[in-house]
């Protein structure tokens, strides 16, 4: 089996950007929103990195590896986000 070098390039130029705009509004939700609203602004964090996940794969105009890209994106911010709230729910569990 062997790692084909340009996919996996267009993968990390395509897929990390997204994770590190989940991540950015994942800290935002966490300063600038209640601790009784987080619930309700990570999945429009999720939303919102999914629309970045369909704009940068679909920006790219590469077929080959599209499913494979969008799988890690988004399956990659699920899991920031999942630990974003457990964090945040702490937090909100601290505060009151």
């Amino acid at each position: 089996m062997t790692i084909d070098q340009p996919g996996m390039a267009l993968a990390l130029r395509s897929v990390i950007p997204v994770w590190v705009l989940v991540a950015i509004g994942a800290v935002l939700v966490g300063f600038l929103t209640p601790p009784a609203e987080y619930g309700t602004w990570i999945p429009i964090v999720l939303a919102g990195g999914t629309l970045a996940t369909f704009c940068a794969q679909l920006a790219t105009e590469e077929k080959v590896g599209f499913v494979n890209r969008v799988m890690a994106s988004l399956g990659g911010s699920v899991v920031i986000l999942g630990l974003a709230s457990a964090i945040l729910g702490l937090i909100a569990l601290s505060t009151n």
